[in-house]
């Protein structure tokens, strides 16, 4: 870390606890996964991301859109017919999701200095 990143304090102005806010939690990387795909049907992620529930996933898909990174589109038809797709704030966090797959990578294929195996 930087000497800037150094004094900051956590706490409601801390960059990075703001980020975490947004994208923080078990499911969220996994519904941006999906969406920087394209746009997406609320069934398609639920199939797609696997174990989360459907009430965690809608509960997870508002928090999102409150915080200004997913849209939420409603068709006027019966059954409705909802898609889900990035804004360009949440767009913006795909180079983040990049960095993190890459180091996940990265960790994933370490090995243990001892006797050369891989580390899981």
């Amino acid at each position: 870390m930087t000497a800037q990143r150094n004094e900051e304090r956590p706490g409601p102005n801390c960059p990075v606890e703001a980020t975490l806010r947004v994208i923080g939690g078990r499911w969220k990387v996994l519904i941006l996964r999906e969406l920087f795909k394209g746009t997406r049907r609320f069934c398609e992620m639920h199939r797609s991301i696997g174990d989360v529930t459907q009430k965690m996933l809608t509960r997870q898909l508002r928090e999102m859109e409150k915080d200004g990174i997913v849209l939420r589109k409603v068709y006027p038809e019966v059954p409705p017919k909802v898609e889900y797709s990035l804004t360009p704030l949440g767009m913006s966090l795909e180079r983040i999701l990049e960095d993190m797959s890459a180091w996940g990578v990265r960790h994933l294929n370490r090995k243990n200095p001892a006797d050369g195996s891989r580390q899981a």
